[in-house]
């Protein structure tokens, strides 16, 4: 009986550590087999509808091509020749901007810095002063004033020892390969990027407007020395430079922000070498676009021979949506249809108006480069990203294709 009794429980026993594997083995097959929620969201079809027709239409000669994604439903809508490299313009902004926003981090701040080393009696320094200058791309002469007033405020009026220049960048920007001179006024980039002997001649001009004695002879071009302290500190926060690059399509701004990157990516070499280096490696390695055909050449979009396809360029708003703090900033700084920047009058039709956030590119040599990437919302409530690229036609002729490809999205 006792036997009996022990191989019941024992078979009772096995039953249930088999029920139970069975149970754990179901469980794995289940996560094996579960399908993500948003794969089984439908695209539009009538959009996707819209779209064949209005790539279809009869249209003036040139290249022409254009990429749908719906950002909600993870899928592409619709491409025409969307794999096809054509000269991308100020579109190449976006990837300026949303490479250095991945390396940099959202909340990146420029910062500019005066320092003090030694004791002050009656107005005199007995010791040093030092000013670092960052990259900071919107640092212009007049605000120069700012650290001279901080000296002021110390009850500095003249020193016994050196004034340090400390500077990232000592050449002026230069023009890049391939840009048209009348294409950029130098004039218009910020103090920190027009040279070392400039920012010299701008601080010493501030420090006598404030009553601070400084002679020639007391300026050395080199590192903040050791043992200094940081007596006034002005930050300047990336989005504002972002902001100018996409609103107003700044060019000066976007190869400021490819300095940063560059220096940021390898400070030994170039910073524009070594932030076409990195926009090529987002390209490639973040973005997965690597097409040989695809060209970058600077950081604004200014040369001629970089050349992108509007996959490409969807991929960059992909990447951003997906990233929400860059979309934060991307959502806030894109230009409005109708209302801001470059598509206030470019899409100013009533259909339009705050309906499309997006970034222009257009030149008009050597004859008629333009294109739009943005985002939108479709008649669906889905969010997309669309890029619309035209070369060798009219500019104008090419502005009507994007209207066209815009009202077919919201329609």
């Amino acid at each position: 009986m006792l036997l009996r009794y022990i191989l019941k429980q024992g078979l009772c026993l096995v039953a249930g550590i088999l029920l139970i594997a069975s149970c754990g083995n179901k469980k794995k097959e289940e996560k094996k087999t579960t399908v993500h929620p948003t794969a089984t969201i439908p695209i539009d079809q009538n959009l996707r509808n819209r779209l064949v027709e209005f790539a279809s239409k009869p249209r003036v000669k040139g290249k022409f091509a254009v990429y749908v994604y719906d950002l909600t439903a993870h899928r592409p809508v619709y491409g025409f020749h969307e794999n096809v490299s054509i000269p991308s313009a100020s579109c190449l902004k976006l990837l300026t901007g949303i490479s250095g926003l991945h390396l940099l981090g959202t909340h990146y701040k420029y910062a500019t810095s005066i320092y003090t080393r030694g004791s002050v009696k009656d107005g005199v320094l007995d010791g040093d002063i030092a000013f670092k200058g960052d990259l900071d791309p919107q640092l212009n002469a007049p605000d120069l004033s700012m650290f001279a007033k901080a000296l002021k405020r110390k009850g500095i009026r003249k020193m016994t020892g050196h004034f340090y220049i400390d500077l990232l960048l000592q050449e002026p920007v230069k023009s890049e390969q391939h840009w048209y001179p009348w294409d950029l006024s130098f004039s218009r980039y910020g103090i920190l990027y027009k040279g070392a002997p400039k920012v010299e001649k701008e601080l010493k001009s501030a420090l006598r407007n404030q009553g601070i004695a400084i002679a020639d002879s007391q300026i050395v071009i080199g590192r903040v020395p050791k043992g200094s302290h940081c007596i006034f500190r002005f930050y300047r926060g990336i989005e504002k430079v972002i902001k100018r690059m996409l609103k107003n399509s700044s060019n000066t701004q976007a190869t400021s922000l490819l300095y940063t990157i560059g220096h940021r990516a390898n400070p030994h070499q170039h910073p524009t070498v070594a932030g076409v280096g990195y926009l090529r490696h987002f390209l490639r390695n973040d973005l997965g676009q690597r097409d040989t055909s695809l060209v970058i050449h600077d950081g604004c979009g200014l040369c001629t021979y970089n050349h992108l396809s509007p996959k490409a360029l969807t991929e960059a708003l992909i990447y951003g949506y997906q990233h929400k703090p860059i979309y934060s900033v991307l959502y806030r700084n894109l230009s409005i249809s109708g209302v801001d920047g470059t598509l206030r009058s470019e899409l100013s039709d009533p259909k339009l108006r705050g309906k499309i956030r997006g970034k222009t590119g257009t030149l008009s040599h050597p004859y008629g480069i333009s294109s739009l990437t943005g985002y939108c919302r479709g008649s669906n409530g889905h969010m997309l990203a669309f890029s619309i690229m035209d070369s060798e036609m009219s500019v104008l002729d090419a502005r009507v294709l994007q209207r066209d490809l815009c009202k077919a999205l919201i329609k």
